[in-house]
């Protein structure tokens, strides 16, 4: 077990109020279909995730924080101030415990007691992690890359074009018909 004056992976140790992240929700907002803000987890959920993850894998909480982000598909990444004592906590329940990483580095591990509170608790650590999973599909339907790509070609396009000498008004009229062209067919997909 770790020391009580020394912080657990690295980290400082955090006294902020349980359950409260820096965006004043407990694991960060994430939008909902309406537009409005609601919590990624609920509560408890953070910790189980976290606990499943340390369960199929002795991690740090860095490397927590960039699981639970690639696991999103980056549409959610709990901060540090978070993930931190949530791990101190699993670790004072006795469900992880520090073990040997690369280099001076501890990481977190499972229990067996931990082990057994997951199996207890399947339907919740489903739940949670499906929550992961429907965030990644939503940041893969909704990425714009691509469209702002676009928008930029079509910007440098422009510039490019009519910066040069003979750029007439017949020229901007047809370079604004095509423009509208495009929007017309974008409005039929």
């Amino acid at each position: 077990m770790h020391h009580p004056h020394h912080p657990p992976f690295g980290g400082r140790r955090h006294f902020a109020r349980p359950g409260r992240g820096p965006r004043g929700a407990e694991h960060g907002p994430a939008l909902d279909t309406r537009g409005g803000r609601r919590r990624v987890f609920e509560p408890g959920e953070l910790r189980l995730v976290l606990l499943w993850l340390v369960a199929e894998a002795p991690r740090h909480g860095y490397d927590l924080i960039r699981e639970m982000e690639a696991r999103s598909g980056g549409a959610y990444a709990p901060s540090p101030g978070v993930v931190y004592p949530t791990l101190t906590l699993l670790l004072d329940m006795g469900l992880a415990e520090e073990a040997a990483g690369e280099g001076a580095r501890k990481v977190a591990a499972a229990t067996e007691a931990g082990r057994q509170h997951l199996a207890e608790r399947a339907a919740e650590v489903e739940a949670a992690l499906a929550r992961l999973t429907a965030l990644a599909q939503v940041q893969e339907r909704t990425d714009a890359t691509p469209i702002r790509r676009a928008m930029q070609n079509l910007k440098a396009a422009l510039h490019g074009r009519f910066s040069q000498d003979g750029a007439d008004r017949a020229l901007i009229l047809d370079a604004a018909a095509l423009i509208d062209e495009a929007a017309r067919k974008i409005e039929r997909l």
